[in-house]
């Protein structure tokens, strides 16, 4: 199982990289890396720079035929393009990265490599995991970053009020991902694992000076409770089959139940239980549209709803029909709309037929009856 990503009553789930793993069994891709968990590399001996959770290499040489789809991760990824290019999406914006280019993005960022697939490129990364799965949470560096309090509580600053996820980056930052990528090539941990370390500490302070330098903008409502609700709100419809409540919805957000409520009143003008129960609504219609052989009853265990009658009651106060009813009419609708554009169709192919064409085909009925062939 892929390892966790939002803490509550069912986590979203990190991607594990199965496409890259068998483009490496294939040999299709040449990848050198270091991993703890479910992702490509060699595994990390127990207690070898904890918190790192994978760094790696990729060389591809030809056009594959997979990508990464969209998935998250359980830390903040530095991504870097050392030659050629990748197409790179966050949040639903796409970029194609070039050399010189690099992403940062956060565990509660969905991302996608690869539009769909992956194009010749070397591409290295990082994903540290520093202890937070929602935006509201405070950041717990490993402890092998030797970086100040100041400093290090500077840099979370500005990665946490700060969610730009794509960079043109400075000569110092792309020379500090050419040696960490030399140091990938080394297969012994017990060398490996030091060089790594100072080669991230050094990428980390690039990066604080690169961003104070920039005066990146910040936003100090980015992490704020109210966005981490915004968030979950927002993903709910794909997680509305889940037996939320108040109280583990308001724990998914790391809140209490008062002000998990207040600030779901606030963006969606509803308490959570109404937003959760028009969530399990829409998808119901949805379910009922597209797949005409589950039950009733399976559709409304599918949507989260722990009864027929209860899903019968509560469909039928929101559309006015019963979830029958609602099936029925949808079909009924979509024959009479075949039909009618069936019939505007052979209508359009009347109106274009001109006289001669008309003339040709009575001549070529009268042939036929006659014995003839068509000329």
């Amino acid at each position: 199982m892929s390892p966790a990503i939002y803490r509550g009553e069912t986590p979203l789930r990190a991607d594990t990289c199965e496409p890259v793993k068998r483009a490496m069994a294939e040999g299709s891709i040449e990848l050198k890396g270091w991993r703890h968990g479910n992702y490509p590399g060699r595994e990390m001996p127990p207690g070898m720079l904890s918190g790192l959770s994978s760094v790696g290499i990729w060389n591809v040489r030809v056009h594959q035929r997979w990508g990464l789809d969209w998935h998250y991760n359980e830390g903040i990824e530095l991504t870097y393009v050392l030659r050629g290019k990748v197409p790179f999406s966050v949040d639903g914006t796409s970029h194609l990265l070039r050399q010189g280019q690099m992403t940062i993005t956060r565990p509660w960022q969905r991302h996608r490599v690869g539009n769909p697939h992956i194009p010749p490129s070397a591409l290295i990364w990082f994903i540290l995991d520093v202890g937070v799965r929602r935006p509201n949470q405070s950041w717990k560096w490993p402890g092998w970053l030797l970086f100040s309090e100041p400093d290090i509580e500077k840099l979370a600053q500005l990665l946490r009020q700060n969610e730009q996820p794509y960079y043109d980056v400075g000569r110092g930052i792309r020379e500090r991902f050419g040696l960490l990528a030399e140091t990938l090539r080394n297969d012994d941990p017990d060398e490996s694992s030091t060089r790594i370390a100072v080669s991230i500490n050094d990428l980390l302070l690039e990066l604080l000076d690169h961003l104070t330098n920039r005066g990146i903008s910040q936003d100090p409502a980015l992490c704020s409770g109210r966005r981490t609700v915004a968030l979950f709100l927002e993903r709910l419809p794909e997680r509305c089959w889940e037996p939320w409540t108040l109280e583990s919805m308001a724990h998914a957000c790391g809140l209490r139940r008062t002000r998990f409520s207040r600030h779901c009143r606030e963006i969606v003008n509803s308490t959570p239980l109404e937003y959760l129960r028009s969530c399990r609504i829409e998808t119901a219609r949805t379910e009922l549209r597209t797949n005409p052989d589950l039950s009733i009853i399976e559709v409304a265990f599918a949507c989260g709803f722990n009864s027929s009658q209860y899903f019968a009651t509560v469909f039928r106060d929101a559309t006015g029909l019963t979830p029958s009813e609602y099936r029925r009419q949808h079909f009924l609708n979509d024959s009479k709309t075949c039909r009618a554009t069936r019939r505007a169709q052979v209508g359009n192919r009347a109106q274009n037929r001109t006289p001669s064409d008309e003339r040709a085909r009575v001549s070529t009925e009268l042939g036929m009856e006659r014995g003839g062939l068509p000329a």
